[in-house]
């Protein structure tokens, strides 16, 4: 109420739901929503958090009228945008306002600056100002966006903010995309939360009835309200999700010098949209020419480097379009088969994938879906150190991968697989697959095991015979991660008692049938093990 007792048109923040309070019917089934999640063997890189999601409010209205710390305002370079955001603010705020906003001499793309809300119900007004949005410069709309919104943040952070309300800092005017847009001012958000939480009381989406639908579309995959909801989100996901901070992760660009810079070259509008060149002709243009025999082998030598790194580029294009239809497509089936799923960590904090060569009917599935379900689980996995435990446990024949996929698993996983898998625990093994050695060349066509055999003779003397045979199973993520130091990290484990001087057994989930074979072939003392979910 106002001074004259007439109601007032500003809302107060705190009497606004929260998004982990919307739709409470809908997600109140909490056994059932439980029961769902335990089927599933993966969990979303942005997890449920009833904590975050109390924080964070979807409004339909006008932000001007957002009754907290600070609103947000978007504009342009010079802050005087004319745009419905703006208007609004300008016209409640009053005069002052256009006098504090000259002290600024103007915000450049991507910053935020602040200034005192004046007849606002908010005490602060934070002005940003988006970017103009062209397809060709997309890579640098992204960077500039997310800025905003961290920078926004950031801001808030250091006043000691309780409460932010957004608008939406995309503005038509400038052209860019709704829902890609959304996406970024979320993961923003949300990984802004996950790491200062406790700075921050409330962050409100203000928005306009033709936005509201799509944020409470992509709401749900950056700040699912149970259980059940991220696992059903999870596929929707894109395939750039950002780092840590929600910032969207560039490639490292190359600079191109050609031996005619002047002439149109096939690739230019490759170049133009990410905003760099390739160094792969230099050495060939009339200047390097002139240059004397050791520059030259200087040059072979950086051409050598910057010919590997193309080819690294390729290969993360070619992962990320992987990545993105195992984000799209329906692998339920694959999940249903409880092959590869993440459980706890192991005694040096580092996440504890488990696969089971049992559950992988070779014969009866898809393997490409298998291929992308694999990466689905794995990609945000693998962006930090993990170890691997492989149950050998009753495998046969009908479990073995072939050469085939193995050779396009390698050919497919970003860097990241190899170089944060720091131990695999191979366990229940078989005489047999202990005497398998792999052997791996990245110019072969095939991969190759030799088996030893041993057998007796008639006269009882011993012979040894080599053999080439496809891996099998017990093998497959030998090859896959062939990296140089991984013989060092394979470690055979008869027991479950051995596997547990690494990882504590309340931080993995057994299969039955592990655990009754392990209890019979070691004994009743390995018998008692901490309840497993029915793998």
């Amino acid at each position: 109420m106002d001074p004259l007792g007439a109601p007032s048109q500003f809302v107060d923040v705190d009497t606004l739901p929260s998004w982990g309070n919307s739709c409470e019917d809908q997600l109140n089934a909490s056994d059932a929503a439980a029961e769902t999640y335990q089927e599933e063997t993966f969990r979303s890189p942005f997890l449920y958090n009833k904590d975050i999601n109390g924080k964070v409010v979807l409004w339909k209205g006008d932000v001007a009228l957002l009754n907290c710390t600070a609103i947000v305002n978007t504009s342009n370079e010079s802050l005087t945008d004319k745009n419905p955001v703006s208007d609004s603010i300008f016209m409640l705020a009053g005069p002052d306002l256009k006098e504090d906003l000259q002290k600024l001499r103007g915000c450049r793309t991507g910053e935020a600056k602040l200034t005192k809300g004046f007849n606002l119900a908010a005490r602060f007004i934070i002005h940003t100002v988006g970017p103009k949005y062209k397809s060709r410069y997309r890579t640098a709309a992204e960077s500039s966006l997310y800025s905003c919104y961290r920078n926004v943040l950031q801001l808030a952070k250091e006043q000691s903010m309780s409460s932010v309300g957004f608008c939406v800092i995309n503005s038509a005017k400038r052209g860019y995309p709704l829902e890609d847009a959304t996406h970024i001012a979320l993961r923003t958000v949300r990984r802004f939360l996950e790491i200062h939480g406790e700075t921050i009381e409330k962050v409100v989406f203000a928005v306009s009835e033709l936005e509201e639908a799509t944020y409470r579309k992509l709401l749900p995959l950056y700040f699912p309200r149970s259980l059940k909801e991220e696992s059903h989100s999870l596929p929707y996901l894109p395939a750039d999700i950002g780092n840590a901070e929600g910032e969207p992760v560039v490639p490292e660009r190359q600079i191109r010098i050609s031996e005619k810079p002047g002439a149109p070259e096939d690739n230019q509008e490759e170049e133009d949209e990410g905003l760099g060149v390739d160094l792969s002709f230099i050495g060939s243009h009339a200047f390097a020419r002139m240059e004397g025999d050791i520059d030259k082998q200087r040059r072979l030598i950086l051409q050598g480097q910057l010919s590997e790194a193309a080819l690294q580029k390729q290969h993360q294009r070619n992962y990320n379009r992987w990545l993105c239809q195992a984000r799209s497509e329906d692998l339920s089936d694959i999940a249903s088969l409880k092959a590869l799923y993440q459980t706890g960590v192991d005694n040096c904090g580092r996440t504890v994938m488990v696969v089971v060569g049992r559950n992988i009917p070779v014969t009866l599935i898809d393997m490409d879906k298998a291929l992308l379900y694999f990466i689905h689980v794995m990609d945000h996995i693998a962006v930090k150190e993990y170890v691997l435990v492989y149950f050998h446990t009753l495998t046969s024949e009908y479990n073995h991968l072939d050469s085939d996929f193995l050779k396009k698993l390698y050919d497919v996983v970003d860097i990241k697989y190899k170089r944060n898998l720091k131990a695999v625990y191979f366990v229940h093994p078989t005489f047999r697959s202990k005497l398998y050695a792999c052997v791996f060349s990245p110019t072969a066509s095939t991969l190759v095991h030799a088996t030893i055999i041993f057998y007796l003779k008639g006269d009882g003397n011993l012979l040894i015979n080599m053999h080439v045979v496809l891996p099998p199973v017990s093998t497959w993520f030998f090859t896959t991660f062939s990296v140089s130091g991984l013989k060092d990290k394979i470690h055979h484990v008869d027991s479950l008692h051995q596997l547990f001087s690494a990882i504590s057994p309340e931080q993995i989930d057994f299969p039955p049938f592990v655990l009754e074979y392990d209890a019979r072939e070691n004994g009743p003392y390995y018998a008692s093990y901490p309840p497993s979910p029915d793998l």
